[in-house]
């Protein structure tokens, strides 16, 4: 059997989890059988992959337009597959007109949904109508939906209600746990700043409305003062929130010492010394199908603190590897919480009382990287997601 995994994301080129999932999802199938992968971007020298750029007449068009030159390749370019698996709204064109070109099925993973990310319209303008109209004619065309939580399977079936429950699968992001393990090294920590003695919360993740960043920014202000906060935080949605975050960084900078923000994609041994010598990865999001970020944290086996939304309820268990931060939320898909005060002010407390409790933190750590071996092993999600394949060729 042959499969073309569609994807934006795909090494090098990679700055979310969906990135992350497809390269690791791509080396665990390829065990077992044969994958083509198309992305967007530079050639790849890596075998049986193939990279598309925007058509030149398209330069300059709206980012909704240009995408879909890409996807109208992959499409033509799938030709003699059995399945295409398309991932975020970036290929799910692709997957649906190779579907439709090729008679063949066409199966979807959902790493977040355009409905319940409305602030996009501030980054996409009118295009925001166009991706979430490929994402709506995708999902509901699909031969098979994986969902990357039980949360985001709920939210799939009330944001698409035309998806048949039948043809909805919850298939977990994983972890490699030989790459992402504790990396204890001092000396490195210290070179991009960071004390490795003090009590630290991290926070890794891109600077987007979705990730909380200007709530837990907020909540850092409530933080006993001895407790240093790391930001690994870039590639800012928009203009607009990248002022809002760099003036509440800027005033937080005022208030206390040891706070640190790396702006940069740090390499992976930069980021698993600074994961491991945190006591508290923070995960303040108000939309997350499940957050890799959270899998990352737990196998370097840092206790992980995180939003009681999407599916991190299904990540981190509260009181075991971890504490849950509760949040009632505004149903008008934005995800902020109905009282945004009180959202930060658990954040804040829930953050000091996880930091200061350095022994319980540790605890928390080893169990989530048991966690993490036990639940999200990239073998056992290749054979669910095989499984999935084998049910419709």
């Amino acid at each position: 059997m042959r499969v073309d995994l569609l994807t934006k994301e795909y090494p090098p080129e990679i700055y979310g989890g969906a990135g992350v999932h497809v390269a690791e999802l791509t080396r665990a199938l390829r065990r077992s059988i044969e994958v083509q992968v198309r992305c967007f971007g530079a050639p790849r020298d890596e075998a049986d992959v193939t990279a598309y750029r925007p058509p030149a007449e398209l330069d300059g068009a709206n980012g909704s337009i240009s995408t879909l030159g890409v996807d109208l390749q992959m499409a033509q370019g799938a030709a003699g597959t059995d399945l295409v698996h398309s991932h975020t709204w970036y290929a799910n064109a692709g997957g649906h007109l190779a579907k439709l070109l090729h008679g063949v099925p066409h199966v979807v993973t959902a790493h977040s949904l355009e409905p319940l990310r409305p602030w996009k319209a501030e980054q996409l303008g009118g295009g925001y109508r166009i991706t979430s109209e490929i994402e709506r004619t995708a999902f509901e065309a699909a031969d098979a939906v994986i969902a990357v939580s039980r949360g985001m399977g709920d939210d799939i079936l009330r944001s698409y209600p035309r998806v048949d429950p039948e043809r909805l699968h919850v298939v977990y992001n994983g972890i490699d746990l030989e790459q992402w393990k504790p990396n204890h090294d001092a000396d490195l920590v210290r070179s991009l700043g960071v004390d490795p003695d003090r009590p630290t919360v991290i926070f890794v993740g891109r600077i987007t409305r979705q990730k909380g960043l200007p709530y837990l920014l907020r909540a850092a202000a409530t933080l006993p003062p001895e407790v240093q906060l790391v930001l690994c935080a870039g590639a800012p949605d928009t203009a607009e929130i990248m002022a809002e975050v760099t003036g509440l960084v800027h005033d937080l900078q005022e208030q206390r010492s040891g706070v640190v923000w790396i702006e940069r994609i740090l390499p992976r041994p930069e980021l698993t010394a600074l994961l491991t010598a945190a006591d508290v990865f923070v995960c303040p999001s108000v939309y997350e199908p499940l957050g890799i970020v959270n899998l990352e944290a737990m196998a370097c086996g840092t206790a992980v603190v995180g939003t009681a939304t999407g599916g991190i309820p299904e990540v981190v268990v509260d009181g075991e590897t971890g504490r849950l931060v509760p949040i009632d939320q505004v149903q008008d898909g934005t995800g902020t919480p109905v009282d945004p005060e009180r959202f930060v002010a658990d954040l804040g407390r829930i953050l000091g009382e996880t930091v200061v409790d350095r022994a319980q933190a540790t605890r928390f750590g080893a169990a989530g990287r048991e966690r993490a071996r036990a639940v999200f092993d990239w073998d056992a999600i290749a054979g669910q997601t095989t499984a999935v394949y084998r049910s419709l060729v």
